[in-house]
């Protein structure tokens, strides 16, 4: 008599990942961008993958404290996430201000942990919008990936079902990042647990 098969055993994930979709806009690819890279971090079977869009989610221009506001509607979701992958278009060398308002309504949920980025726009693949978001996180005490993905011309990688066809490169490219994000996620919740910062 044959033992019969066992499934093999899948660790539970031990890090949780926020990606935050940074665009509002409508019609927008910012979503099928987030939904290409969360799949992909999702093979990661260590990795918990929380796809917080904010078009789906209300933080008013104002009203919100200094300091942040822990209670969002994000917030919760935000101060359980091990890292953070930012998905940003460039606006006019820049990046969208319903991110920078998401951004701005949080504090202690950003410290301390890190953040990388996938951007996408024409020519420049969102680079411009990644510059200047790599100033703003460390003032919240986040830390930024040197790695990170940009995607130049993302509506032409669209294929008929609405999902994102990238090249190898940018795959890997996406697989470096998630690479030093997960490092740098350890390693700073160690610090965060075993060593809190006096602030």
């Amino acid at each position: 008599m044959t033992e019969p098969e066992r499934s093999p055993i899948v660790p539970a994930p031990d890090l949780t990942l926020a990606v935050i979709v940074g665009s509002v806009r409508r019609p927008r690819v910012g979503r099928i961008v987030a939904d290409w890279f969360t799949e992909t971090a999702r093979r990661r079977t260590y990795l918990a993958v929380d796809l917080v869009d904010l078009a789906e989610v209300d933080l008013p221009l104002s009203g919100t404290p200094a300091g942040g506001n822990p209670n969002s509607p994000i917030a919760g979701r935000l101060a359980s996430a091990d890292g953070f992958v930012v998905v940003t278009p460039e606006y006019n060398h820049s990046f969208p201000a319903a991110l920078k308002n998401a951004i701005d309504w949080h504090y202690r949920e950003w410290m301390f942990k890190p953040v990388g980025f996938v951007s996408y726009g024409a020519s420049s693949g969102g680079i411009r919008a990644v510059e200047q978001l790599r100033l703003v996180f460390p003032e919240l005490y986040g830390a930024t990936t040197r790695n990170a993905v940009a995607i130049a011309g993302p509506r032409r990688l669209v294929d008929q079902n609405g999902t994102l066809v990238v090249d190898a490169p940018t795959r890997q490219a996406a697989d470096t990042m998630l690479t030093e994000l997960t490092w740098w996620a350890r390693t700073l919740r160690t610090g965060r647990r075993d060593n809190p910062y006096p602030g």
